[in-house]
């Protein structure tokens, strides 16, 4: 059945609740615990779950992920499968972007033309979660669901940040209200789930047989698969909610991707990075194991090519190629690495020059931060939030929600107190 199914994969908007992180990429291109990227949870669900026709729907500062996309996803070449990108287009028709999930699958359908394709799954590129697709194909089979809604039961206290589905005893469902304040109209949608309440929350994950899909685009110009194309299809189509009940985290924002990058450094977190019967995928970088001298390292992450010397770090998650020098310490940070190694000669010419090498110098105090990619953090330079502000901006640096972030190839020079 896997083989009659074709996955989209929505590249995402302009990401604004992501930025900094965003201001060279796009969401699912943001990099991830270390070592992967958002895409990758997505794109390893599938794979894990027998579904190798993969397309990811690309508009937005797309590059970084069109080039991990394709260096990343080569499969097998005797197989029908792939994992491709499908960049926005102009045409003859409309020279217009994409103007949001349900205008961008529908502007693409034309290229959906295989007559073996029976269903298809829209899938989120910024989400963390583990899911067996395949279970969610079954369920949608065996109720002769036209759509299936996977949805994930959330608590009464966090139901004002989810769009919450009301079912029937059957899981159909029969409407659906975004981010609910009037209590007593949400008595009706509590579920029993392991005799306990609980309210169905949308995950952004729909499974449509393909004719159906097909229909409901091509007679409805609605832009938004969540708030406009969802919601108007539950009188006419029979529409099911998929009960997901393990790990689910939407992590579109700065505080929901911090806090789920050092969710990861727990002793059992709830997404299991170490499952050797469910991997995550990435690109394969053959860099060398990292590399720690005489340093204290308490629940953290250090990713491949890392060179410790003489730190402390605690609670943190340390990215690929990341250098950590001298006498400096590391708290609840995610230090996402650096895209390549300074030569021997690069890093004279920034000693000669006063340019801080790429990674954290010596004597340097990093706490509650967020350092993106190729960030040059000067010798004694203090990252603390020493204001204690919840939000700020400036030339080098931006708070969100309390945490510092530090934007892609930014210099912080030596002595510098933030």
């Amino acid at each position: 059945m896997m083989n009659d199914l074709l996955c989209l994969i929505l590249g995402g908007g302009r990401g604004t609740r992501l930025f900094p992180l965003t201001k060279y990429r796009c969401k699912p291109a943001v990099p991830l615990a270390g070592k992967y990227r958002l895409v990758d949870i997505p794109i390893s669900n599938c794979l894990n779950s027998g579904i190798n026709q993969i397309y990811v729907l690309t508009q937005f500062l797309s590059e970084s992920l069109n080039k991990h996309v394709n260096r990343t996803y080569k499969l097998e070449a005797f197989s029908k499968g792939f994992v491709e990108i499908m960049a926005a287009e102009q045409s003859m028709d409309t020279t217009d972007w994409f103007q949001g999930t349900a205008d961008a699958v529908r502007r693409c359908l034309k290229h959906f033309n295989n007559p073996s394709t029976k269903y298809v799954l829209v899938l989120s590129g910024d989400q963390l979660y583990k899911m067996d697709f395949s279970l969610l194909l079954n369920f949608h089979i065996e109720k002769k669901s036209e759509i299936t809604i996977a949805s994930s039961p959330v608590k009464p206290e966090d139901v004002s940040a989810y769009g919450i589905l009301n079912v029937d005893k059957q899981n159909r469902i029969s409407s659906f209200v975004e981010k609910p304040k009037d209590k007593e109209a949400l008595k009706a949608m509590a579920v029993k789930i392991d005799s306990k309440k609980y309210y169905l929350a949308s995950m952004g994950i729909y499974l449509f047989n393909k004719d159906t899909l097909v229909e409901i685009l091509t007679n409805n110009k609605k832009a938004d698969f969540g708030r406009e194309i969802i919601p108007h299809s539950f009188p006419q189509k029979l529409t099911y909610a998929y009960i997901h009940q393990g790990c689910w985290r939407d992590i579109g924002t700065i505080k929901a991707f911090y806090q789920e990058n050092l969710m990861l450094t727990m002793d059992l977190p709830p997404l299991d990075l170490f499952d050797e019967t469910w991997q995550f995928f990435t690109r394969p970088r053959y860099l060398p194991p990292a590399k720690i001298k005489d340093s204290v390292i308490t629940s953290s992450l250090i990713g491949e090519g890392s060179i410790v010397d003489n730190c402390s770090i605690s609670h943190s998650v340390i990215g690929l190629r990341s250098r950590i020098d001298a006498n400096s310490t590391v708290e609840d940070t995610v230090m996402m690495g650096a895209d390549f190694y300074q030569t021997m000669d690069q890093l004279k010419t920034d000693e000669s020059s006063n340019m801080p090498n790429i990674g954290i110098g010596k004597d340097c105090v990093i706490k509650k931060a967020i350092l993106d990619k190729n960030v040059r953090i000067g010798n004694g330079a203090k990252i603390i939030n020493k204001k204690k502000l919840g939000s700020f901006e400036a030339d080098r640096y931006i708070i969100d929600s309390g945490i510092v972030i530090i934007p892609k190839n930014t210099i912080i020079p030596p002595g510098a107190v933030i």
